[in-house]
């Protein structure tokens, strides 16, 4: 029995081959959330050398409580809840200005307030985010409810990176 002759089909238009563009591949912008977690932690070291290798502009995203649905529910355990939300979030920002300037990275850090899946989601729709990075949840609860993580996943809208 004969094999049949090896063909080599071309799609596309008949121009010369493109050249190869170093750096132009990846991600432009990557977007972590962080919440001062260790997973978290980990997903923004992970996020920031992605973004080193790639060129990539780098996106830090805090969301912290919404400050009406906390009051609403704790009273005044809302407003403790809402300074330790702050200073955090202040914690981070300086993080993230040190990384920045060691690693010689273009960072933004943006501070939002609500729900973290819906506001992840929102911020990653509005700065046109080519790739997620999250931590993994380690709390229990999540298993059945479901992580911030899965549901991004789950959304399918972005490359999303879990970060254990």
């Amino acid at each position: 029995m004969d094999l049949p002759q090896q063909r080599t089909e071309h799609y596309g238009p008949a121009a010369a081959p493109c050249a190869f563009e170093r750096g132009t591949d990846g991600p432009r912008m990557i977007m972590v959330g962080v919440d001062g977690t260790p997973p978290s932690e980990r997903a923004a070291a992970y996020a920031a050398g992605l973004a080193r290798r790639q060129r990539s502009r780098l996106v830090v995203v805090f969301v912290g409580e919404s400050a009406g649905l906390v009051n609403a529910i704790y009273g005044q355990a809302a407003v403790a809840a809402a300074e330790t939300a702050e200073e955090l979030a202040a914690e981070l920002r300086e993080q993230v200005r040190e990384a920045a300037q060691e690693l010689g990275l273009p960072v933004s850090f943006v501070v939002r307030s609500g729900d973290p899946y819906a506001e992840l989601r929102a911020a990653a729709d509005e700065l046109k985010a080519d790739m997620l990075v999250v931590g993994a949840s380690a709390q229990a609860g999540h298993r059945f409810v479901g992580s911030v993580a899965t549901r991004l996943v789950k959304q399918g809208r972005w490359p999303v990176v879990v970060v254990p």
